[in-house]
């Protein structure tokens, strides 16, 4: 035998091993039946907004990005494993490259110029998805409490013109501290030695008085019985504006490969509590969560966003003015009344008590 033969066969038998691994990846990928987009994916659900479809092509072209790197590390690690062994029957050590700075250079340069580029990527899909405009299509105030969701339409813009929903606040305002402060230390000095000055928490808020809420003369709000469906139009620039009732909650919708905290106080906790999606592309049922660990029954507080065209809205809305639950108003636009895409939990409420720091009902109608 040639004394090169061996390697070149051990290199052959490398090569055969490779193809048939890579053989094996796409088989597996096609028995699964997963087409080229469901494969890039990389586990994301796919996107029916402008924005998730830009996060998904970042999040693939990152993920292949990390895949070429890893495979080229993987590869020189053991080809120098390899190729570079200390041979058995030589008494000399293979070639160093310590301090070879041109090489050393390059090591430092490629990595600086992957995050570059990874992060000049990265700002440009971040500034589409937080980018608030003027005059959105529809306005709606979500609200998040202990364990469900309310959604109210404060701005919807029908046939052109722009419809104000948003009633009074049922709560009222944030009383006048500095007046019942007064008022206390009157009656200790007639005897009342149990008044106290009514500071109250969260720097002299009162607990009961969430100003900052809103609501709407149509609104959707959900139950241990019932999960809320949010119908929202097709084509339309939808911005939410979110705020929490109690503790901190996240709003979170696959399907729009977003999600962003839900916070008591918004202004308050200086958090920037809007953001619109451009469009939703086409009609059907979007499940939406809860993202953050708030307590007992986190798990349960699910919500829909059912999709209609934007015909179907404005008859959805009309339907709603006129007095119609949310039930009646979707099947009257040829739509399932109740939510398809998650159904609620059989939660037992009635065996348990929540914890101190629940409030009361958001709704004005009553608890659900």
């Amino acid at each position: 035998m040639a004394p090169g033969s061996n390697a070149h066969g051990g290199a052959t038998s490398w090569r055969k091993r490779l193809v048939l691994a890579a053989g094996l990846v796409v088989g597996m990928f096609a028995l699964a039946g997963c087409d080229v987009d469901e494969v890039m994916r990389f586990g994301w659900p796919e996107g029916v907004t402008p924005e998730a479809r830009d996060m998904t092509e970042l999040w693939s072209w990152s993920v292949v990005a990390a895949l070429i790197m890893g495979v080229l590390v993987w590869a020189l690690t053991f080809w120098t494993i390899t190729k570079h062994r200390k041979k058995a029957d030589s008494p000399d050590f293979p070639r160093q490259t310590a301090y070879n700075v041109p090489l050393e250079l390059l090591y430092t340069a490629v990595p600086f110029l992957i995050i570059a580029v990874l992060f000049y990527f990265t700002v440009v899909v971040q500034t589409k998805v937080e980018k608030i405009e003027d005059n959105p299509g529809v306005t709606v105030d979500v609200t998040a409490f202990q364990w469900n969701w309310r959604f109210a339409y404060r701005e919807v813009t029908l046939d052109g013109n722009k419809i104000k929903l948003e009633r009074e606040n049922p709560y009222g305002k944030q009383p006048d501290i500095a007046k019942l402060n007064e008022e206390a230390e009157k009656m200790k000095e007639h005897g009342h030695v149990e008044a106290q000055p009514e500071r109250g928490p969260n720097h002299g808020r009162f607990q009961e008085i969430r100003d900052y809420l809103k609501f709407s003369t149509v609104e959707v709000q959900g139950s241990s019985a019932e999960i809320p469906v949010l119908v929202l139009p097709t084509d339309t620039r939808v911005q939410f504006d979110l705020a929490s009732a109690d503790v901190v909650h996240s709003f979170y919708v696959p399907q729009f490969a977003f999600k962003r905290d839900v916070m008591p106080n918004p202004v308050q906790n200086h958090t920037q509590n809007k953001f619109q999606v451009s469009s939703i592309d086409r009609p059907g049922a979007f499940v939406g969560r809860c993202a953050e660990m708030c307590g007992d029954y986190h798990s349960m507080m699910n919500f829909e966003i059912r999709a209609v065209t934007p015909e179907n809205f404005k008859k959805y809305i009309e339907a709603r003015q006129s007095g119609m639950d949310n039930v009646a108003a979707l099947e009257s636009i040829g739509e399932v009344g109740l939510s398809t895409s998650t159904f609620p939990f059989d939660t037992r409420r009635t065996g348990r008590t929540a914890s101190g720091n629940s409030t009361a009902p958001v709704s004005a109608e009553g608890a659900n």
